[in-house]
């Protein structure tokens, strides 16, 4: 009898135990399904990846879901092409707030490899560093009304314009919200800077080379109105540059004589125009900042040049070629500044005033050291 009590007692003990343990197991299971799911770590997260598509390609390094900078300031940097200056992109990471660049393309040459040195991690630190880099390179005007490029924009606290071919910037650009986002982007006080055919179209007025052949000093000369004189100047607004005509490559290229025509003809052609001219070397970059001061940056290797004509062209007609008498020529060197809103100069490396007659500088303007940095009449591609 005992051992049946104790068979019963054990029995009743051990039913006891096995449905504490099962109602604990259950409420386990329930709180376990009822918590949240812990977030991925960072690392484990789809980072963000290059991508072609058929209107553009992406290219991106670092992390540009990432806050935006909490402070920017206006900025311009005007690089003449033909090789970087660093400082010039330092001076766009650092007026960006180290926040996020973006890389503008619009290029025609198929050999082009938008990866070259432009979107690898070591870039982030060519710029400053800054917390990321895209690259877009576009392939026609659709690409100007996709939403992620778009985005990608109106997220930018600094933007560059790289060189390739001003003409694909105007075709792909003007009259699309890309043209408006690069608009609001410099009101909004942030940075912006351009290099070669970026720097062409970053003054109001413009050469546009929408034929596709870079016009000579010595064909502008001859005709201010020939075909390859494509001229733009409703285009890029910003602050510093309203009065503002650009040119790159300027003394390798001999680009002198078809400044001074394209100041010419937006004399006759718009009464009233104040434009002048500023004409920047290679591996040379003109610093603007919120002051409106213009500065050689440091690490420069050439000059900037200012075209002011002091009155307009005597003869200036299609067909013929063009006569000015009284063009004020400045050269800038790393001593020198300028304010592009009144024009005043300080420290200036070299100046002299020419005339062109006929399409040719005169004998006394031929003489002045100037010239002898930069023949007028000649011109190269």
């Amino acid at each position: 009898m005992r051992l049946r009590c104790q068979s019963f007692i054990f029995s009743m003990l051990f039913a006891a135990v096995t449905f504490a343990f099962s109602v604990c197991a259950i409420a386990a299971v329930t709180a376990i399904a009822a918590a949240p799911i812990a977030a991925a770590p960072a690392s484990e997260k789809t980072k963000p990846h290059n991508y072609r598509d058929k209107n553009f390609d992406y290219f991106v390094s670092g992390d540009p879901a990432a806050p935006r900078a909490a402070h920017t300031e206006f900025g311009l940097a005007l690089m003449g092409g033909g090789g970087a200056v660093d400082t010039a992109y330092h001076f766009i990471a650092t007026h960006a707030g180290g926040g996020h660049i973006v890389i503008l393309r619009a290029v025609s040459d198929d050999s082009f490899d938008p990866t070259d040195g432009d979107i690898d991690d070591s870039f982030l630190h060519t710029w400053g560093p800054v917390t990321s880099a895209q690259t877009i390179v576009f392939h026609n005007r659709e690409a100007a009304f996709d939403p992620r490029v778009l985005a990608a924009l109106q997220g930018a606290d600094g933007i560059f314009l790289a060189g390739g071919d001003q003409g694909n910037y105007l075709r792909y650009w003007k009259g699309t919200p890309v043209q408006t986002a690069l608009n609001k982007h410099v009101a909004a006080n942030r940075p912006i800077g351009g290099s070669s055919a970026g720097l062409a179209i970053l003054g109001r007025y413009s050469y546009t080379c929408l034929d596709g052949n870079s016009v000579e000093s010595k064909d502008a000369l001859a005709d201010p109105y020939n075909a390859s004189m494509t001229l733009e100047s409703d285009f890029l607004h910003y602050r510093g540059m309203e009065n503002v005509m650009t040119d790159t490559h300027f003394s390798a290229r001999h680009r002198l004589g078809r400044l001074i025509t394209f100041v010419a003809r937006f004399h006759a052609d718009q009464p009233g125009a104040k434009t002048f001219g500023l004409g920047i070397d290679e591996k040379t970059a003109v610093l603007v900042g919120a002051d409106g001061i213009g500065r050689i940056a440091a690490g420069s290797v050439g000059s900037a040049w200012l075209v002011l004509p002091q009155q307009p062209a005597t003869t200036l007609a299609k067909g013929e070629p063009l006569s000015i008498k009284d063009v004020r020529i400045v050269r800038l060197d790393g001593a020198s500044s300028i304010d592009l809103k009144t024009r005043a100069v300080q420290h200036a490396a070299a100046e002299a005033t020419i005339s062109i007659l006929h399409g040719k500088p005169t004998a006394d303007s031929i003489a002045s050291p100037i010239l002898q940095r930069d023949a007028v009449p000649s011109g190269e591609s």
